[in-house]
């Protein structure tokens, strides 16, 4: 096996082990103990962040900033990860904003120099847009870190009612209209919530004698399975929409299953709500205006007539 293989295959098999030593490598790839001290030197050259430790029970480990081996990409596919990656930019904040800037940039710099003048034609012909937002959502990287590892999180979070200490379980992190949203169990609450990221001012490890919910097959896609009652009751939710008022509402993350179409685009909406939510259906629904027809229940509409009283009392006073 010639060297640059040898080279190769080594770092894809530290980057596997967790833990390994000097003879395990030197058996696994016929060579010398000392062959493969060389071979850990140059790889520790190129990059790769290796741990050293003495004794009985020492060896080495690859740190947990462990380096990928060599990818080999198509033009094509270089260019589809650069724009997938520089889809993000609108967003104030992201859970891996440093890392993704650094990929960027590799991809970018070590690309043949058509490659690069291709993508320099492409940045102001393709674009996602997101409306741009001034709030900053710091606390992502720990809110995503929580999901995947089922950790309690004690918060400091900045509602409507106040600001209050709450301590909850992500389940993941999602963005819509230039926001992130954790939906996450809340133990005040026992059941769960949607958090707006941007009004988490403070996240760090619960009180160990709050115990994880066993979360492990709950996702993005099927949150709705642990949704318990919250403090209201729930009522019966239906919305005739137009086809307009369909595809505004199938922008929207928490319609998702709960939309049904006609053979004209039309359709309707059809769920539940709990009476502590009506204020935020209330002037969802206000917003969509005459594309959305609520039909049930009763609570509903009469926040929504509470709300345009309000604004018609408002905007009627003023001079003319």
């Amino acid at each position: 096996m010639s060297k640059s293989k040898r080279l190769l295959e080594l770092m894809m098999t530290v980057n596997r082990k967790r833990k390994f030593t000097v003879k395990e490598l030197a058996r696994e790839f016929g060579v010398s103990s000392r062959t493969i001290l060389r071979d850990l030197q140059e790889l520790s050259e190129l990059g790769v962040p290796l741990y050293s430790e003495v004794g009985p029970h020492g060896g080495y480990q690859v740190l947990n900033e462990r380096m990928l081996p060599p990818i080999a990409f198509t033009e094509e596919e270089a260019v589809a990860i650069f724009f997938a990656s520089h889809a993000l930019r609108h967003y104030s904040s992201l859970p891996f904003e440093a890392e993704i800037a650094s990929a960027l940039s590799k991809f970018y710099h070590y690309m043949p120099g058509d490659v690069r003048d291709r993508i320099d034609q492409m940045r102001n012909r393709v674009d996602f847009v997101a409306p741009s937002r001034q709030t900053e959502a710091p606390y992502l990287p720990q809110l995503l870190h929580a999901a995947v590892g089922q950790k309690v999180l004690e918060i400091k979070y900045a509602s409507r009612k106040g600001t209050a200490v709450r301590q909850i379980q992500p389940i993941g992190i999602y963005a819509s209209n230039g926001l992130w949203y954790c939906p996450a169990y809340s133990f005040e609450r026992n059941g769960v919530r949607v958090f707006r990221c941007d009004r988490i001012l403070s996240a760090a490890d619960a009180p160990p004698d709050i115990v994880p919910l066993d979360l492990g097959n709950v996702h993005l896609g099927s949150r709705e399975l642990v949704q318990q009652e919250s403090s209201g009751r729930r009522l019966p939710l239906r919305v005739k929409l137009s086809p307009e008022g369909m595809q505004r509402c199938e922008a929207e993350l928490w319609t998702a299953g709960k939309l049904f179409h006609s053979m004209d685009g039309s359709g309707y909406l059809e769920s539940t709500v709990s009476t502590d939510d009506l204020p935020f259906f209330a002037n969802f629904f206000i917003s969509l205006g005459s594309e959305a027809a609520v039909e049930e229940p009763a609570e509903l509409l009469e926040t929504i007539r509470s709300r345009l009283e309000q604004l018609l009392e408002k905007y009627s006073g003023q001079d003319k």
